[in-house]
């Protein structure tokens, strides 16, 4: 089991209110799984995967990355397991606007104290994975959102995680590129990666094999997804 949250909460603390946004989830993810985590606005689902992503930490309860009882490490640690074993995409990619398409690539590898060239090697597999070779000294205007996200998509992918979760991801793109970006999410899948998905649209959703409910702080129910979406 490569994730596994026991009786996990999260409340938020306004002063004269506390507000509790998580109620109790008990969640286990096994390796290689492909996951969306599903929910309306206000439902639990973004502190969850703020947990998940090593982000946040619950207010009670375990959480079991691998063998590590990630929620117990200081800030050092956990940035460190973060920065490791998550690979993160965003709904609005968060590329460097003043860095190229091969710099962005390569700064998770800078954190992480990587050599120079072999930062470039691995940017230069990774961007070659999601299609993107030919725009390599492009910087992130002179791209299309469909072209940004794959960026993302290479970033996230570079330092080999456990996991890579994305956060609506193609929540800033139309309906074609949306698909495109989701046939590369199945075939990173394919590829042996752990994948967890957060949304909130169902026809996203069934792109992965199990489809997690969220709702008002709890696991309201598991689906098994029977033939995802974009696949045979």
């Amino acid at each position: 089991m490569i994730i596994r949250l026991e009786q996990v909460t999260r409340t938020y603390d306004l002063g004269a209110i506390q507000v509790p946004a998580l109620r109790g989830i008990d969640l286990e993810i096994p390796e290689g799984d492909y996951v969306a985590i599903m929910g309306p606005s206000g439902s639990g689902k973004s502190t969850l995967m703020h947990i998940l992503g090593c982000l946040d930490r619950p207010t009670t309860g375990n959480y079991w990355l691998r063998t590590e009882r990630v929620d117990s490490l200081d800030d050092a640690n956990l940035s460190h397991t973060r920065n490791r074993e998550i690979g993160f995409v965003f709904q609005s990619f968060n590329l460097l606007p003043q860095m190229t398409v091969q710099q962005n690539v390569e700064l998770p590898m800078v954190y992480a104290g990587m050599a120079g060239r072999e930062r470039m090697e691995k940017a230069g597999i990774a961007i070659e994975r999601v299609g993107l070779s030919d725009r390599v000294r492009h910087l992130p205007n002179e791209l299309s959102g469909g072209q940004r996200q794959r960026v993302a998509i290479a970033r996230a992918l570079v330092n080999d995680p456990a996991i890579l979760l994305a956060d609506e991801p193609t929540g800033n793109l139309d309906s074609k590129t949306g698909a495109e970006i989701m046939r590369l999410f199945a075939e990173v899948h394919e590829a042996g990666n752990t994948l967890l998905l957060v949304t909130h649209e169902r026809d996203i959703a069934e792109h992965a094999n199990r489809i997690v409910n969220v709702r008002d702080g709890v696991v309201e129910s598991i689906e098994k997804v029977t033939v995802p979406l974009g696949r045979p």
